[in-house]
């Protein structure tokens, strides 16, 4: 058994590399594609100068509770990119090179359509009363009910995904933030129902540490998992990583159900319980980050 001094000294010299690393400014051009253990930083935009450092992270497991539904993360999310050093150690995460910095994972809506629209909801005997609800049975009589929920990163200059890699190893504060939307899909919520967006979005600020959410949410809490290192121990590995939040807010759902929006919008939101007050809501994200120095990854074919 480890003593809490040995694990305290342990965590420190990890942190100790982590930070060192972080602290390389490099202006290399870009090359070809990384190759071996760094392949996975393929879309790491090394060719912009300021970006310092590349990140991999992935999701294999947790759950997003919105409101007063629950989505299992059932399917790898993946979330990549550059990071670029504001402070020691906490970078502003830069958009990966094909653009998808947050993998569009569709993850199933448990119930479905089924759980979220009662056709007999929609009210009224006007022309897009009826017509919005023989789209609705249509929908139900074809069996076409599933609807999915893809997680899609808003960040912008004014309220950017931020890194802190301080925080993460040391299971204290906000590791990682990432301002999302969550896209709503079905034939007949159509193409643009979306709870959030980039000027209100839902803002998760994940630890690895214990969370202090508003009631009726109680704490709960991640961790930094086992820190190793990989490819010639430049890569710092964190596996078994869980990040948390369950103190944000989430706006109410816009643009669900195309032509007829103004009729499903309030059947959408009143399902979710949309909008949902801080302290209704839980993220919990299970995975494996990566984080290695842009210099490193030009060096071995990035």
């Amino acid at each position: 058994m480890h003593s809490h001094n040995d694990r305290r000294r342990y965590s420190l010299r990890k942190l100790i590399l982590i930070t060192t690393l972080l602290t390389f400014g490099v202006t290399l051009s870009a090359m070809a594609t990384p190759t071996g253990p760094f392949a996975v930083f393929a879309q790491c935009p090394t060719e912009v100068p300021s970006v310092g450092y590349c990140t991999y992270a992935q999701t294999t497991s947790g759950e997003f509770a919105v409101g007063s539904t629950k989505v299992p993360v059932s399917k790898t999310i993946t979330l990549q990119g550059g990071g670029i050093e504001f402070e020691p150690g906490k970078l502003f995460l830069f958009p990966a090179k094909n653009g998808e910095s947050l993998s569009k994972t569709a993850l199933n809506v448990p119930g479905g359509l089924l759980n979220i629209i009662n056709c007999k909801e929609i009210k009224g005997e006007g022309l897009f009363e009826k017509l919005a609800r023989g789209s609705c049975e249509s929908i139900f009589e074809n069996k076409v009910t599933g609807v999915t929920a893809t997680t899609e990163l808003v960040a912008n200059a004014g309220n950017p995904a931020i890194l802190d890699a301080s925080s993460l190893l040391s299971e204290t504060g906000t590791a990682l933030t990432l301002p999302v939307r969550v896209h709503l899909s079905n034939p007949l919520l159509g193409s643009n129902c979306y709870i959030g967006s980039e000027t209100n979005p839902i803002n998760l600020h994940l630890t690895t540490g214990t969370t202090s959410p508003p009631e009726p949410n109680k704490p709960i809490s991640g961790k930094t998992g086992t820190v190793t290192t990989e490819g010639e121990e430049l890569i710092i590995v964190l596996n078994e990583n869980s990040l948390v939040d369950n103190g944000w807010a989430t706006p109410t759902a816009e643009g669900c159900g195309g032509f007829f929006s103004f009729l499903i919008n309030p059947l959408v939101n009143s399902k979710l319980g949309l909008p949902s007050k801080a302290g209704h809501n839980t993220a919990i994200l299970n995975g494996t980050l990566r984080i290695v120095t842009r210099q490193a990854v030009v060096e071995h074919g990035g």
